[in-house]
């Protein structure tokens, strides 16, 4: 998807004066998925940068580069999270229109009301912004802990927004819940483990009064995906239909059963199999029924959540996409429940999702500077005289490899298949003479500059064959051992980021997140890598991208200029990564940064929240900056009293350590 630069004046150039033509911004689009999984916020301009639309196809949109370097110049470094609240309001938009449209197609006799669940983003701001866009179709919250009823209490000030309680209840929280329908509030405490009636109904005869009741139910549908094993008879949560019915005579005879507004269920998080969902509200609202049927008032039924996206714009049934729209996913809520309430006559209920990543996802950016790159040089070190034979049989299979010119010979078939083989038995050699090599120096023959004078002439050799075989026609046969050379040529592009807590899921889960750099895709990326974070842990890398359905462990890059940033951007990333990170090496939050559309063009910046500091990360595991830095004043004054520590240099240091207190635990650049 290539979109009109917003940065660019009438009459402006399409691309900068030296641009191949060989490669356009198109293809930047399509190589990194921006025409799938981007659609409708995210393009790329002609000039190869990307361009975000906050409002989709309403209108107005910003230069993902431009925006970064005037971040940067209120002095927000990277890396740094931008919050598209236009976004996340658009996200409210869609969905309820989807709603709305099913219901007037489908002639439902009743309406939608969604919440958010909160754990998704626990975000001051965030929660703010979903509860002040969502007030005109009452919009609400979903808590599943003490903290979170906090949160949804003090925000939710509309008497006709749901505010939904799971997770594990006590006592305080359950009468929390009572009190607050005094407040005017609508919360409804779901009954998620059969010991919790008890609770609700010992705490609302002391207390006089009762909270709206909700079941949540087990069901026998089976999901699919990364969460499919969370529901089924084994589910941490819900009751069993045995334990259904004998809540719903406990609460008649506690005479709560005119409280029992609603019924909910969830089927895994990220469902990717429509398929699945129409089973699962298939069940669910014939228990809806049953349930009305046996006398409660009920009225809502909580589809929960699950609503997935198309992270990497396959449209297929992959755990990282979905083969359903979201009109799709709300068309088979509306027409199924409506079909299980009509032949018993039944008042269809007011549909509730808890649909959190769907609405968060698509809304933030991570952007992070690379710090440098590794890889293996195709230098030719010069000749040594007297230099071994394995050397110099080497530097002869290297030049026989750069003598190889596909121009050379007919572009025939058999031309093509002339040049494989020479290149194939060419590799074959070299990797032979690689082994001699370390062979010698295992026994003591050849020193360490000559090993690596031979580690240095392979890969050499290896990056001329790759350059060979990218002049090949398309089609050529390439054998499979050859194939796999540009793999090896990979390099480690170093993030200036923590991935246990700026993307904790590619970690833990193996969350496919689209990455791609945000600027040069009008040029041809030459290079193949994965990315590796700040921390000293093995596992703090990006090594699996999207690609159509499919995964790929390398991502094609762009060289590093002297002097020059490139930035890298995680996209579909504002569900659950912010609140799930951690503090592995004391790398804290990053600088976000709250942006808003202004009238009339451009952008305001609305909130900004500033990451941690070195000395609040010291903070967090009981550290105190104070006495740290008193141990190394001591520590210095030690070592100027030895005569190991000038007083100039121990003045430098505490600077130094100071100054870093306060910083960012990210590097500068």
């Amino acid at each position: 998807m290539v979109l009109a630069d917003p940065s660019s004046p009438p009459g402006a150039p399409a691309a900068p004066a030296g641009r191949s033509d060989a490669w356009s911004a198109a293809d930047g689009a399509a190589l990194y998925g921006l025409d799938r999984w981007g659609e409708p916020y995210f393009g790329v301009g002609a000039r190869g940068q990307v361009i975000v639309q906050p409002r989709g196809d309403r209108g107005g949109s910003l230069d993902l580069v431009e925006l970064v370097r005037e971040l940067q110049g209120r002095d927000l470094t990277l890396p740094l999270l931008i919050r598209f609240d236009d976004i996340l309001e658009d996200r409210l938009e869609r969905l309820h229109g989807a709603f709305e449209r099913a219901i007037a197609q489908y002639g439902y006799n009743g309406r939608y009301q969604g919440v958010f669940p909160v754990k998704c983003n626990q975000q001051r701001h965030v929660v703010e912004q979903l509860v002040e866009s969502g007030r005109r179709w009452h919009f609400g919250l979903e808590a599943g802990s003490k903290a979170e009823l906090l949160i949804a209490l003090s925000l939710l000030d509309d008497p006709d927004a749901l505010l939904i309680c799971n997770g594990y209840k006590d006592r305080r929280y359950i009468e929390t819940a009572i009190l607050a329908r005094r407040l005017g509030r609508q919360p409804v405490v779901v009954i998620e483990q059969a010991d919790e009636v008890e609770r609700i109904i010992a705490a609302s005869s002391a207390l006089g009064g009762a909270p709206f009741i909700g079941i949540r139910a087990k069901l026998s549908a089976r999901s699919t995906g990364r969460w499919g094993s969370s529901v089924g008879e084994r589910a941490k949560f819900g009751l069993s239909i045995p334990d259904v019915l004998t809540t719903v005579e406990r609460l008649r005879e506690a005479g709560l059963l005119d409280d029992l507004r609603l019924l909910h269920f969830h089927i895994g998080s990220q469902i990717n199999d429509i398929a699945v969902l129409k089973d699962a509200l298939q069940e669910a609202g014939q228990i809806y029924a049953e349930l009305t049927r046996l006398g409660a008032p009920m009225g809502f039924l909580d589809v929960g959540g699950g609503l997935g996206i198309d992270y990497d714009g396959s449209r297929t049934a992959t755990a990282a996409s979905t083969n359903y729209s979201l009109q799709n996913y709300a068309n088979d809520v509306v027409a199924t429940i409506r079909e299980c309430c009509e032949p018993h006559d039944i008042r269809p209920p007011t549909l509730v999702s808890e649909s959190g990543r769907a609405l968060a996802s698509h809304f933030s950016v991570l952007v992070f500077d690379v710090l440098g790159a590794g890889g293996h040089s195709e230098t030719v070190p010069p000749p040594a005289e007297g230099e071994a034979l394995i050397l110099r049989n080497l530097r002869d299979t290297h030049a026989l490899i750069t003598a190889i010119a596909a121009g050379d010979l007919e572009v025939d078939a058999a031309g093509e298949r002339a040049v494989v083989e020479r290149l194939q038995e060419a590799w074959n050699d070299a990797l032979k003479f690689k082994e001699d090599a370390l062979t010698a120096f295992r026994l003591g023959y050849l020193s360490l500059p000559e090993r690596a004078t031979a580690e240095r002439l392979t890969w050499a050799s290896c990056q001329a064959i790759a350059r060979q075989l990218e002049g090949l026609p398309a089609g050529t046969v390439i054998p499979q051992e050859l194939q796999a050379l540009p793999a090896a040529l990979a390099g480690t592009y170093y993030g200036n980021l923590s991935v246990f807590r700026s993307a904790p899921d590619t970690w833990a889960i193996d969350q496919l997140f689209p990455v791609l750099p945000i600027h040069r895709l009008d040029e041809r990326p030459t290079r193949l890598g994965s990315f590796a974070d700040l921390t000293c842990d093995s596992d703090g890398k990006i090594a699996r991208f999207i690609d159509r359905g499919q995964v790929k462990p390398l991502l094609e890059l762009h060289g590093l200029r002297p002097g020059e940033p490139y930035w890298i951007g995680l996209f579909l990333g504002g569900a659950y990564q912010e609140v799930m990170g951690n503090l592995h090496n004391l790398f804290g939050s990053t600088n976000a940064v709250h942006i808003r559309l202004a009238a009339g063009g451009g952008y305001r910046v609305d909130h900004v929240v500033r990451g941690n500091t070195n000395a609040e990360v010291l903070e967090a595991m009981e550290h105190d900056p104070d006495l740290l830095l008193e141990r190394l004043r001591l520590a210095s004054e030690q070592a100027i009293g030895r005569g190991d520590l000038a007083i100039s240099d121990a003045r430098r240091l505490m600077a130094h350590l100071k100054a870093s207190l306060e910083q960012t635990t990210y590097l500068e650049a």
